[in-house]
């Protein structure tokens, strides 16, 4: 679901919150780095969705809380020192409650906007089966 989507009540009492983000500037995308695709759209590729806040803002809408479940991370980002978005999205994840349970996964896209490379579909099928194994 979309982080339009994902409100606190939608997403209460859940076992397992999967969360993941496209890297954008190193990072994991906020409202200012995505400004400068608004700014020069033809520089991005159209498929980029700008329709909902980015995953940094919904994850600061989620109150702090006790007793929830656990969580996962992953990113799509291009192959190279260039920057991670699970970090950012496990540690606010932890602070509201949803301890990591594995391992953060990033799967790589072709040239700098994808699609996926050959074989990722593929990887990120096999850790979201081992995301269903470890939440049984």
């Amino acid at each position: 679901m979309s982080t339009a989507e994902a409100t606190t009540e939608a997403i209460a009492g859940v076992d397992l919150l999967v969360a993941g983000a496209p890297v954008h500037a190193f990072t994991l995308a906020s409202e200012q780095s995505r400004a400068g695709i608004r700014v020069n759209p033809e520089k991005d590729d159209p498929r980029t969705d700008l329709s909902h806040p980015p995953l940094r803002t919904g994850l600061k809408a989620l109150p702090e809380s006790k007793a929830r479940g656990s969580s996962a991370a992953f990113d799509t980002r291009v192959k190279g020192p260039f920057g991670h978005a699970t970090k950012a999205i496990n540690e606010r994840l932890e602070r509201v409650g949803y301890p990591s349970s594995a391992e953060p996964a990033s799967f790589l896209v072709k040239g700098t906007k994808g699609p996926l490379r050959d074989g990722e579909i593929e990887r990120a099928s096999e850790w979201g089966t081992e995301l269903a194994r470890i939440a049984k």
